[in-house]
């Protein structure tokens, strides 16, 4: 699937919440750090290992509240990840699901693959994606940062996003396609969103078809 450019034009897509609910607050636009003062709520009779909830969960309700109740974000992560640092220092592994679950601290790619992941194993018929958005760039301590991910499913042919390490246990949907709802999260980030593209994993490469001149960088965050 060719990479989508995003315009200010886009139409929010048809959702359950409010219309432009993702652009109701817009968050801080230098980080994908949760917003300050978020709200946990305890997860009761949590599974204790992984393998466990592999075993429990059923679909993306119990991974989603499962990534509200524990994920933390690791901004030192963020940078060693950035596009400066890995010019510099080359890629990290991103975190495996079972070793994120033992320590649900990272950053949007590695809750992106673990809600990926998870979701395919307890049910591979909500065909959950990567997402990869590109925003325009910004510099957090000298470091060069433009690449976001999130995580999709489908259900009733209408399209969900979650996974989101800026609102961790949100839920935005539903959608008609993924295009709609770039529309109101490019409002809700406060940034403008170059471009996105659906993928099945996160290590492919990115091929921009809104320049003549095609580029490939890696699509790491």
């Amino acid at each position: 699937m060719l990479v989508i450019a995003a315009a200010s034009s886009l139409a929010a897509g048809c959702t359950a919440r409010p219309p432009l609910a993702d652009a109701a607050h817009t968050a801080d636009p230098a980080s994908d750090a949760p917003e300050p003062g978020r709200a946990t709520t305890a997860l009761a009779d949590a599974p204790a290992s992984y393998a466990e909830a592999l075993q429990r969960w059923r679909g993306a309700a119990e991974v989603n509240a499962w990534i509200g109740a524990r994920f933390e974000y690791d901004l030192q992560r963020a940078m060693l990840l950035s596009e400066t640092q890995r010019s510099r220092t080359g890629r990290l592994p991103i975190h495996e699901p079972a070793a994120f679950f033992a320590e649900p601290r990272g950053v949007c790619v590695d809750l992106a693959r673990f809600a990926v992941e998870t979701l395919r194993t307890v049910d591979p018929d909500s065909r959950p994606a990567y997402v990869m958005i590109e925003f325009n760039p910004v510099a957090i301590r000298g470091n060069t940062l433009r690449r976001h991910w999130v995580a999709s499913f489908q259900r009733d042919g209408q399209t969900w996003f979650f996974a989101d390490s800026k609102r961790p246990g949100h839920v935005a949907g539903p959608y008609a396609d993924t295009q709609a709802f770039m529309a109101g999260y490019a409002k809700y980030r406060g940034r403008e969103i170059v471009a996105f593209k659906e993928m099945d994993g996160y290590e492919r490469k990115l091929r921009s078809a809104t320049s003549a001149r095609e580029r490939d960088p890696p699509v790491l965050p």
